[in-house]
């Protein structure tokens, strides 16, 4: 996976680059289902990117395997022309289109996994920065609505959401941590089949970070966020993890020179083997019935899905 990491890594670090380019790359080497999408917002575009990879037994053949989303989340690959080169926020993406440009070589090898994966990220060289405790954010030129809309898709059954998570005090380990499972404004138990894929493909006890409830709640409500990698799960009534990409200092995601490509590598190896694990029905991201039982007990907490009761 380095390899893949490296070459998308490097097509990437470019003021010029689109994401018609990186579809170009991904089919020359096997991707066939490939769209992109340019998005005009109110701080300039970003080119939407979507890969959907068909399983043997996957929804798009007809069949019955879930189906895995992997997004790579980022506010954007670059913030020119205050920074020059590819800022930290960037490895969400760089991971997410790792997996893609992979997954799409295996085909071509003729191994094919038993479910779909789809693949969605978004490709931004110059985007705004934002103020944000403990060090700055980058901004996005979209809003997280817009983001949500291309990045989440109801066919994804469960949902890794891919994030540089470094601007922060509560993860001081440098590489990957995974969340807890995010379901229908529930934190859930973190998953144990997740833990043991973390573990093998790291070769290092799996580490995970602690989610407050703000963190699952909507961009815009006025609560602090740890960053958007878990936005994706207030649109969703799927399952969602998130993949933190960590250091053990807190680093602002505008900065360049920050990345880490073995720790993109982990990132990126640990999504590729939920995928070949989730689509044969060897990893649960939660457990059903003790989520019903939280539902009889408790009730719905979609309500955190939500902006809330706001003031008029």
């Amino acid at each position: 996976m380095l390899k893949q990491v490296l070459e998308i890594y490097e097509l990437l670090d470019s003021s010029m680059v689109t994401g018609q380019q990186v579809a170009e790359l991904l089919q020359s080497r096997g991707a066939d289902k490939v769209t992109v999408e340019l998005v005009q917002g109110k701080e300039g575009s970003t080119d939407f990117i979507r890969i959907d990879v068909p399983g043997t037994n996957g929804k798009i053949v007809g069949g019955t395997a879930p189906t895995l989303g992997i997004i790579g989340r980022l506010g954007g690959i670059g913030a020119r022309p205050e920074r020059i080169g590819l800022v930290s926020d960037a490895d969400g993406a760089i991971a997410a289109l790792a997996v893609a440009l992979k997954l799409a070589e295996m085909g071509e090898k003729g191994d094919q996994l038993p479910g779909d994966v789809i693949i969605t990220t978004h490709i931004c060289p110059h985007a705004p920065t934002q103020p944000h405790d403990p060090v700055p954010f980058m901004g996005s030129p979209v809003d997280m609505e817009t983001m949500n809309r291309y990045e989440v898709d109801p066919a994804m059954d469960a949902i890794l959401s891919i994030d540089t998570t470094k601007g922060n005090r509560v993860i001081n380990h440098r590489g990957v941590a995974i969340s807890p499972t995010i379901k229908e404004g529930y934190i859930l138990r973190v998953s144990d089949d997740l833990l043991n894929t973390l573990q093998i493909t790291s070769g290092r006890l799996p580490v995970t970070f602690p989610v407050a409830l703000q963190d699952i709640t909507p961009y815009g409500n006025g609560l602090h966020h740890i960053n958007s990698i878990l936005q994706p799960s207030v649109v969703t009534n799927s399952p969602l993890v998130a993949v933190a990409i960590t250091s053990e200092v807190t680093v602002p995601g505008c900065a360049t020179g920050a990345s880490h490509e073995t720790d993109i590598t982990a990132a990126a190896k640990f999504s590729l083997e939920v995928a070949k694990e989730y689509g044969a029905g060897r990893c649960r991201f939660y457990d059903t019935e003790e989520f019903a039982l939280l539902q009889r007990l408790y009730g719905s907490l979609e309500q955190f899905q939500s902006l809330g009761q706001q003031d008029s």
